[in-house]
Parts: structure tokens; C-alpha cells; sequence
């Protein structure tokens, strides 16, 4: 497999501390990846957040980096510590404590596709793993940190806006719990990962351009959040989920009809959340 780990679309100027990311993106899948697969090319797709850097892709025209995974969520997912191995799937894991992603299927190396689906018939070896990993996994976050410290280095503070999709119907129950769904997730770990001002500006943002917004339910953020969101080092990190009936046939994993002016209203609310970054935040007493 000869994938780059990532895509970086870097801005003219870089004029913003925010740095957008999309790690589950990726839509190329190996010939020899697909060979070791049981699923179908469509449903190995399932559990993507397809287009999703296609509708974030303006935030270099707003002073913000785009980094965007280069290989598929299937194959190794970004969004995982490293150590998150499933012994169910990897041969010589080991299973550390309890670990709801890892039992469920969905570690750094995932079992199972949405749905609870496999995807391959046997085990892996943990030499394909750890390759995997190395050569994947850890480029993605180094990009990830040096992006980061380039931030807080030029604006005093750093806020990373990790992008994903939700399947339409993880928002069934909360529509039942509220009277509506939402069609925006924001995720920051309670408070955690980010600082409330910015995460009320994010809503803000989505809010104006008419779309519902909810917090924390049922997507509060998982690895890339608890690793990235250092609020009280002027660091943040928030997820963000979009309901992907919103732009596309979840089915057939193809953009629907509604892509494009939704893709339009995306623009707006990038060109928002950008400009928080714009900001500096006042450095902390010493």
C-alpha cells in the first residue's frame, strides 16, 4: 500500500489559529486491503464520513489549514489511541481494562464497519498493525501537532476543529428525547477540550446558517479531542458531527441532490468559525 498518511491544504496566508481536520474521510481503498475484506465496496464504505472534507474545503480560503486523512477509517482509524488494539481481530493483543470502542469492534485497527459488520473473515497479525500504524497513524498526528504548535505560536492559542458525519439515525433517539433532532454535533468532552466561549461561537456559527445544534449527545468527542484539548494551555479541540442526510444517500454513499447548496452553507460557517481564530486570547497571568 503506497498512500500519503495525509493531505495538508495550507493557507496564502495563514491568518486564523484554527485548524480544521478531517480523519475519516478517505475514500481510497487498496486493492490487497479489499482482498482481505468480506464486505462489498459500498459497505465497506459505510462507517466513512464521505465528502466530508469536500465540505469543509474552503477554510484555506479563510486563513486556516486543512489536513485531511489519506487513508480509509476501515484500515486504520485516526480517531484511536494506538494502543486501542482489539484482541478479538489482532493477533497478541491483549485487552487493557474496559474499553466500550475496542469491545464494540471499532479500535485503532477496526473489526467491523457500521452496523456491527465485519470486515475480514480472520485474524491480522500484529506485525500488519503496527505497520499500519507507523506509517499512517503517527505521520497524521505529527501533522496534527506541529499544525497545533504553529498556532499558538503565531495567535497565543491553538483550536482544532475535528470534522465528521453521523449516520442519520444515531439522531432517532435524540429526536424522540427532544421533539427534533439535531443536525450538528458538537463534541468537547463536557468542557474538557475546549474553552465555553469558543464553543459557543462554533454554535453560534451553525446556528445562524439554520441548522439545530446539540452538545455532547450522543458524540462528546473521543480520542483526537481528549488528546488535542489543553484549554487551560490555550489549546482546544472540538468535534464536530454533521447528519449526513443533510448532503448525501447514506445507501448508496453518493452526494444527494441537496450537496451542493449545503456545501454552500458550510462555506459561511467555516468563514465563522475562522475567524474566532482570528482572535487572541489573552495569555493566562504567570
Amino acid at each position: 500500500m503506497d498512500h500519503s498518511p495525509f493531505h495538508l491544504t495550507e493557507p496564502d496566508q495563514c491568518l486564523s489559529s484554527v485548524v480544521f481536520a478531517s480523519p475519516h474521510s478517505a475514500s481510497t481503498y487498496p486493492p490487497e486491503f479489499l482482498s482481505q475484506s468480506i464486505l462489498d465496496r459500498v459497505a465497506i464504505r459505510s462507517s466513512e464520513d464521505a465528502f466530508v472534507h469536500d465540505l469543509v474545503d474552503s477554510a484555506p480560503e479563510f486563513g486556516a489549514p486543512l489536513l485531511v486523512a489519506g487513508v480509509p477509517r476501515a484500515y486504520v482509524d485516526l480517531n484511536r489511541s494506538p494502543d486501542e488494539l482489539d484482541p478479538a481481530l489482532i493477533l497478541g493483543a491483549t485487552r487493557r481494562g474496559q474499553n466500550p470502542r475496542v469491545a464494540s469492534g471499532l479500535g485503532v485497527i477496526p473489526r467491523v464497519v457500521s452496523n456491527g459488520r465485519a470486515i475480514y473473515a480472520g485474524k491480522l497479525t500484529m506485525g500488519e498493525a503496527r505497520t499500519r500504524i507507523d506509517r499512517y497513524w503517527r505521520p497524521y498526528h505529527n501533522a496534527i501537532q506541529r499544525l497545533l504548535e504553529a498556532a499558538h505560536g503565531n495567535f497565543g492559542q491553538a483550536i482544532l476543529v475535528d470534522c465528521h458525519s453521523m449516520p442519520h439515525e444515531a439522531m432517532e433517539g435524540a429526536a424522540r428525547a427532544r421533539g427534533h433532532s439535531p443536525e450538528i454535533v458538537l463534541g468537547d468532552r463536557f468542557g474538557a477540550a475546549a474553552d465555553g466561549e469558543i464553543v459557543d461561537r462554533i454554535e453560534a456559527a451553525f446556528a445562524a446558517a439554520g441548522l439545530r445544534v446539540a452538545r455532547n449527545a450522543p458524540f462528546a468527542g473521543a480520542y483526537v479531542a481528549q488528546a488535542y484539548g489543553r484549554p487551560s494551555r490555550r489549546q482546544h479541540a472540538v468535534q464536530i458531527e454533521i447528519d449526513r442526510a443533510l448532503y448525501m444517500d447514506e445507501r448508496r454513499v453518493c452526494r444527494n441532490a441537496n450537496f451542493d447548496p449545503f456545501r454552500l452553507i458550510m462555506r459561511g460557517v467555516i468563514a465563522e468559525i475562522a475567524a474566532i481564530g482570528h482572535d487572541r486570547m489573552p495569555l493566562a497571568a504567570e
